[in-house]
């Protein structure tokens, strides 16, 4: 008990402070989230494994805390899973292999003993599930991060439940690294998680909670990782729910997850992932009392599953694609300048022009080389916003550039 308290406060200021030290690398490798209105370093996910192996290699070379041979292989798994997200970070990888990968890890540490053959597969694919909605939920700030503490310390009291001490005291570790990593990913975030970290987190918790609830029978079992995970599952069948309904490749990056939605109906940043840890607390605090059976574990699962689905449903409905009505034509935009609405030479929909400064307005797509009209206008408003754009210095109108093209004079005396 108080290694873990010890463990669990060593690897939250460690934590803190290399997540900090990364920051500076990661800026400078251009190791950067660019899918964000500003960049944010994405080593803070590294800092969480690095200090999570390294204090439970600590205390199970030690021996204060054995993590034994099944939690030795979970937490080599993770590192495994965790270095392939960290290739996504750095060459942007297909989904499809990092959930491939995390699903061969998983199966190669499932509790086959307990869960059977056809359970532990089955149990493999909804950990790479769970791995790949992490990182989905990485988009906003303190987003993971939070839902993840909270799911890491429920799950840590059910190992608990269970005396599986090598595995709580790992996801004691887990959940204290990433509070410390939350001190640099509130809002405004100065380091984010990336694939490393959300898949690493996920990962490890999924597979924790199927550790755990591995001796509860099929029915109760699924029931009760239900409840562990149900805020990161209802992010994922949001998302590809609403693209589906929208007709947008499911793969496809957009601002359509959990805490985007919240914003959108006017929470601040902080509120957003205030709410989010709320709904994570309550699930997770159900699927620990279903676990340790102080509360009825076949009505548990259905009474979360019918918040989830509410909460999806009425999220459903708040637009975040911003689509255009069908029939209304698409003007190019430069520079805040609307191209090709009209006139003489004007183009129509289907023309984008390059947002790139210092071209001349007769090369920019859009804009139509009629003589005289609208087009000329629409030309010479090109030309003055792409120079402004170039030039952020106020730019002299006609009757100063009329003055300044006059020959200079030079008073003497």
């Amino acid at each position: 008990m108080l290694y873990g308290i010890s463990a669990a406060i060593a690897s939250f200021l460690l934590a803190a402070l290399l997540a900090g030290a990364l920051r500076g690398p990661a800026l400078r490798l251009g190791l950067l989230d660019r899918r964000r209105r500003r960049p944010v370093p994405l080593l803070g996910g590294a800092a969480v494994v690095l200090v999570t192996g390294l204090v439970a290699w600590a205390g199970d070379a030690s021996g204060l805390v054995p993590l034994g041979t099944g939690v030795g292989r979970l937490l080599a798994a993770g590192a495994a899973v965790a270095s392939l997200g960290l290739a996504a970070d750095l060459w942007r990888l297909r989904r499809r292999w990092l959930c491939a990968g995390a699903a061969l890890a998983a199966a190669w540490v499932m509790p086959y003993g307990e869960t059977g053959a056809v359970g532990g597969a089955l149990a493999a694919l909804w950990v790479a599930a769970v791995a790949t909605a992490f990182r989905g939920l990485d988009h906003g700030d303190g987003s993971a991060g939070t839902v993840a503490v909270v799911t890491a310390f429920g799950v840590a009291a059910c190992a608990a439940a269970e005396l599986m001490d090598g595995l709580a005291v790992l996801l004691s570790v887990l959940g204290a690294a990433l509070t410390g990593f939350l001190l640099h990913n509130w809002h405004p975030a100065r380091i984010a998680l990336g694939a490393c970290g959300s898949l690493f987190a996920g990962f490890l918790l999924a597979s924790a909670a199927v550790f755990a609830a591995a001796g509860h029978g099929p029915g109760g079992g699924a029931g009760v990782l239900f409840a562990l995970t149900a805020t990161v599952s209802a992010d994922a069948v949001l998302v590809l729910l609403s693209r589906r309904l929208a007709g947008r490749p499911l793969l496809r990056g957009a601002p359509d997850h959990l805490p985007h939605r919240l914003r959108r109906l006017g929470l601040t940043p902080r509120g957003a992932v205030a709410v989010l840890g709320a709904a994570a607390s309550g699930a997770v605090l159900a699927g620990v009392l279903a676990h340790t059976g102080r509360a009825d574990g076949a009505l548990v699962p259905w009474v979360v599953a019918g918040v989830a689905a509410l909460g999806v449903l009425g999220l459903l409905r708040v637009r975040v694609y911003g689509a255009r009505r069908p029939g209304t034509p698409v003007y190019a935009t430069v520079v805040g300048v609307p191209v090709g609405a009209g006139g003489a030479g004007g183009a129509r929909a289907g023309t984008a022009a390059p947002a790139g400064a210092g071209e001349e307005a007769g090369k920019v797509p859009g804009v139509g080389a009629g003589a005289g009209g609208s087009g000329g206008v629409a030309r010479g408003a090109v030309a003055r916003s792409l120079r402004r754009a170039n030039f952020p210095v106020r730019q002299g109108g006609p009757r100063e550039e009329a003055q300044v093209s006059t020959s200079l004079r030079v008073r003497n005396g």
